[in-house]
């Protein structure tokens, strides 16, 4: 038998933490905030933007990127959702300002 078994309900794989962190790192104010994303995406069952907006409610879906609100709005993090295989890839990590200005919409393809 080839690959893991799992269980009748998926859980929300993050890809990565430490890459997560990493570029977040520059923004030490926002550790705890994205230490409790990361761990509610863990814990989550999410199979549509109608679940992520049970824990997230401002969340917004540009093509297949979720765009969270984090620190009181203060960042924006952009993650690329996979819901098929329900793992969402960490792209970008900015703060409103930098958010702004658009050059996340490179993940845009």
């Amino acid at each position: 038998m080839h690959g893991p078994k799992f269980a009748s309900i998926l859980l929300v794989n993050v890809t990565s933490k430490r890459g997560l962190f990493e570029r977040a790192a520059r923004y030490p104010d926002a550790r705890s905030a994205l230490q409790v994303w990361f761990d509610t995406v863990n814990a989550a069952e999410w199979t549509s933007l109608e679940d992520i907006r049970k824990s997230y409610p401002a969340t917004d879906m540009v093509v297949d990127l979720a765009i969270f609100n984090i620190h009181g709005n203060r960042y924006r993090l952009i993650v690329r959702v996979v819901w098929k295989y329900r793992t969402v890839f960490v792209k970008e990590f900015l703060t409103h300002a930098e958010y702004d200005k658009g050059r996340w919409k490179k993940w845009l393809v």
